[in-house]
C-alpha cells in the first residue's frame, strides 16, 4: 500500500520499474527488447506492405491480417518508449499524464488486438461454412465497419478509466511493478478507495476479453461441426490448415493473458517474477511472433514475401554490375 498523508497529496510522479534482480545487467537485458520492438516493427510493416502493394492479397482474410499487424504495431508503439528508456537509459520517472496515455493507448490496442481475433475467426467461420458467400458476406464496406467499431470500442471503454484513474489522489514518488503503465498498476498506488475503478476495470475485462474469447471458442466449436461433415479427409485437413495461424496468434495472445489471471487469484503462491514475465509476454511476443507465423503457415504471403527480397536481391545485383 502507498504511503499517503494529507500534506504529501499532489500530482504525482510513479517511478517505473526494471526486472527485480538484474542490476548492472540492465544493458545486456536492453539488447534482446531492441531486437524484438525492431523484428516486430519490420515484420507488421512488411505484412503492412505485402497486402498494400499486391492487388491479389486485396481480400477479407488478407485485410483482417493488415488489422493485427497495425494493432501490434500499436502495442509496440506503445510500450517501447517507456520499456527502452528503462533498460537502455535507466529512465525510471514518468509523470502521472504520460503514464495515463501510456496505460490508455495499451489498453485500447489489446482490447482492439482482442477484437481483430474475434473479427478473424468469423472471417474462417464464412470461408469454411459458407465459402460461395465468403466475399459477398464480408464486403470492403462490413470489414471497414468492423476495423471503426474495433477503435471506438477500446477507445471508448477506456476514456472513463483513465478519467476515473485521473480524478484520484496520489502522494510522492510511487513505485510501479513494470517498466510501463497498466490500469490495475496504477490503480492500487491512488491514496483513495479504488472501488468504482476495481469494478469498472472488471466489467472492461468481462465485456471485451473475456467475452471475445468465448466466441471464438464458440467459433471454432461451429468450425469443427463443419468440418467433420465434410467426407473427404483431404478437404477436412485443407480447412483446418487454414485456421492454424489464426489459432496460434489466438494462444499467443490469451495464454498470457489468462494465465496472468490466474496468478492474480492466486497471488500469495506465484512468484512475483512469473507475474513480471507473463505481463513482458503479453505485450511484446504477439507482436514479433503474429508476422512470422502468418509469414510461414500463409502460402500467399510467404510467396510474396520471397518475391519482394529476390527483386531487391536482383536490383542490388543489376546496380553492383
Amino acid at each position: 500500500m502507498p504511503t499517503c498523508n494529507d500534506t504529501n497529496i499532489h500530482p504525482a510522479t510513479f517511478l517505473l520499474a526494471s526486472i527485480p534482480g538484474l542490476g548492472p545487467d540492465r544493458l545486456w537485458i536492453s539488447i534482446p527488447f531492441c531486437l524484438l520492438y525492431l523484428t516486430a516493427i519490420l515484420g507488421n510493416g512488411l505484412i503492412l506492405f505485402v497486402v498494400k502493394s499486391q492487388r491479389n492479397l486485396h481480400q477479407p482474410m488478407y485485410f483482417f491480417l493488415s488489422m493485427l499487424s497495425v494493432t501490434d504495431l500499436g502495442l509496440s508503439a506503445s510500450t517501447m518508449p517507456t520499456v527502452l528508456g528503462v533498460f537502455l537509459f535507466n529512465a525510471r520517472e514518468i509523470d502521472i499524464d504520460v503514464c495515463l496515455a501510456q496505460l490508455f493507448f495499451i489498453h485500447t490496442f489489446s482490447i482492439m488486438e482482442s477484437s481483430v481475433l474475434l473479427a478473424m475467426a468469423f472471417d474462417r467461420f464464412v470461408a469454411i461454412r459458407h465459402p460461395l458467400q465468403y466475399i459477398s458476406t464480408l464486403t470492403d464496406s462490413r470489414i471497414g465497419n468492423i476495423w471503426v467499431a474495433s477503435i471506438i470500442r477500446g477507445s471508448g471503454l477506456h476514456i472513463p478509466a483513465v478519467i476515473l484513474l485521473k480524478w484520484l489522489p496520489y502522494s510522492g514518488i510511487q513505485p510501479l511493478s513494470y517498466s510501463y503503465c497498466l490500469h490495475p498498476d496504477v490503480m492500487k498506488v491512488a491514496c483513495a478507495d479504488t472501488t468504482p475503478n476495481s469494478f469498472y476495470g472488471l466489467f472492461i475485462v468481462l465485456s471485451t476479453l473475456v467475452l471475445d474469447s468465448v466466441l471464438i471458442v464458440l467459433s471454432y466449436i461451429l468450425i469443427l461441426r463443419t468440418v467433420l461433415s465434410i467426407t473427404s479427409w483431404r478437404e477436412r485437413l485443407k480447412a483446418l490448415n487454414t485456421c492454424v495461424s489464426h489459432i496460434c496468434a489466438t494462444l499467443l495472445f490469451y495464454t498470457p493473458l489468462i494465465s496472468l489471471s490466474m496468478i492474480h487469484r492466486f497471488k500469495e503462491k506465484a512468484l512475483p517474477e512469473s507475474q513480471i514475465l507473463l505481463s513482458y509476454l503479453h505485450l511484446l511476443f504477439p507482436p514479433v511472433l503474429n508476422p512470422i507465423i502468418y509469414s510461414i503457415k500463409t502460402k500467399e504471403i510467404r510467396k510474396q514475401i520471397k518475391k519482394i527480397f529476390q527483386n531487391y536481391s536482383a536490383k542490388r545485383f543489376q546496380c553492383e554490375y
